[in-house]
């Protein structure tokens, strides 16, 4: 989006890296994604969308992390051999939408080579989604679901807005929210797709599915923790 020369995410990575990325194309640029440290089942990073690639472990070595996000210009960094974010995680207290160690995988991120699954929310079990993803050469694989009642959306008008709690209230079906029906209200075109984006915040923060793993913990990335790439 702006790893374009001189913009914010080129200015970031050139940061980061000391330049390495600064005349390489695109497809050459980092693959962005998420250190799983908590093990929720609907993935390490879920503000940026209900699935996600579960990649192999074999990317670890080829992958970098920082806490917080880049976009904040982080100076805590590393990798999966000398990791000290998880615990700088851990004692953080974070929204749980910005609790997440953003990884960069260097290099190529293949679904038939380098993808352990692809994790689908089962609002999509049997559509276009679910045929599309069974292509891609991966396992396919399904977390319990995000779903949001509008009753609990109503009680949350401070997180990011009155505005889009109404907006989220107009677009649900039978009372509900889930991510198929948010992506449909994004398609349709009606709304500015960042409050679009507002009310997917919303799903994914109070619709989330309980997480399985023990929030005490703290595994080091070879110990638990999975890779999971986003964007």
């Amino acid at each position: 989006m702006t790893a374009y020369p001189g913009g914010d995410r080129w200015r970031w990575e050139s940061r980061i890296f000391g330049g390495a990325y600064d005349e390489a194309p695109a497809h050459e640029r980092p693959v962005y994604g998420a250190l799983n440290f908590r093990r929720k089942p609907e993935g390490g990073a879920p503000r940026f969308g209900s699935a996600h690639f579960r990649l192999a472990a074999e990317t670890l070595a080829r992958t970098t992390f920082c806490y917080p996000d880049s976009f904040l210009e982080p100076s805590n960094f590393g990798v999966a051999a000398r990791m000290g974010l998880i615990e700088l995680a851990l004692a953080d207290r974070q929204d749980d939408l910005d609790d997440y160690i953003e990884a960069q995988v260097h290099g190529p991120v293949r679904p038939k080579c380098h993808v352990e699954a692809l994790v689908l929310d089962p609002c999509y079990r049997g559509t276009a989604v679910e045929v599309a993803a069974l292509r891609l050469g991966c396992p396919v694989e399904w977390h319990p679901g995000f779903r949001l009642r509008v009753e609990e959306l109503l009680r949350h008008p401070g997180y990011r807005g009155q505005e889009y709690v109404d907006l989220g209230a107009r677009i649900a079906v039978d009372g509900v929210l889930n991510p198929r029906i948010v992506a449909d209200a994004a398609r349709a075109g009606h709304h500015d797709p960042q409050a679009i984006k507002k009310v997917w915040h919303y799903l994914a923060r109070f619709g989330a599915p309980c997480s399985v793993a023990d929030d005490s913990e703290s595994p080091a990335p070879t110990e638990g923790a999975v890779l999971d790439g986003l964007r």
